[in-house]
């Protein structure tokens, strides 16, 4: 790994480290935005879910609803802070610390990737949607999800939406088609961003 990558990724991890036991009280109304979203993509009794950046783990029931005692659901996360809280949840999923460029999982596996609030988050967006769709089966999915819209968000943070904002998507499909995946779905509203592709 080059020293750049290295030190993307540790700032990646301390942003997160420095916020996680704050984290779900920060933002206690997006449950029911989660599990609409769940809901609508539907994986499936008996599939195979990672939740990619799983943070404090608020989706890993809801995915162990959504894909049944047959399933299997994986959260990863690259933060230990975030992972030991997410250990709570740990009756609804398997947990593993790991880079999402860097998966400890074999090829063609996984049937959706859910990602909340990840791509805006990874030290190297296309290396680690390569990465994501080498552990997906063709034609499984990955779900790019944020509870609130861009627009919602930068004024949440008080900035304006910028054309090189990688969730725009005139960027991300093409972000996506170079790396493994053809966008099928784009959702950006106040109330919600989810956008869905397949494994190409």
């Amino acid at each position: 790994m080059a020293d750049d990558d290295r030190a993307e990724r540790a700032r990646a991890r301390e942003f997160f480290a420095a916020r996680a036991a704050g984290w779900d009280a920060k933002f206690p109304d997006d449950g029911p935005r989660y599990a609409a979203a769940i809901a609508e993509l539907a994986p499936g009794k008996g599939a195979f879910v990672i939740d990619a950046g799983c943070g404090t783990g608020r989706a890993l029931p809801l995915l162990r609803t959504a894909v049944g005692a047959r399933g299997t659901v994986l959260g990863v996360d690259l933060t230990p802070e975030m992972l030991a809280l997410a250990a709570a949840h740990r009756d609804a999923a398997a947990l593993v610390q790991a880079d999402c460029a860097r998966l400890p999982l074999p090829d063609a596996v996984v049937d959706l990737v859910f990602g909340a609030g990840l791509i805006s988050h990874l030290p190297g967006p296309a290396e680690g949607l390569r990465e994501l769709a080498r552990v997906t089966r063709p034609t499984g999915r990955l779900a790019l999800f944020h509870p609130i819209g861009r627009a919602a968000l930068a004024a949440r943070h008080g900035r304006q939406i910028t054309p090189d904002d990688l969730r725009a998507e005139p960027n991300l499909g093409p972000l996506l088609a170079a790396n493994g995946w053809r966008l099928t779905s784009y959702t950006d509203t106040d109330e919600r961003f989810l956008a869905v592709a397949e494994r190409a």
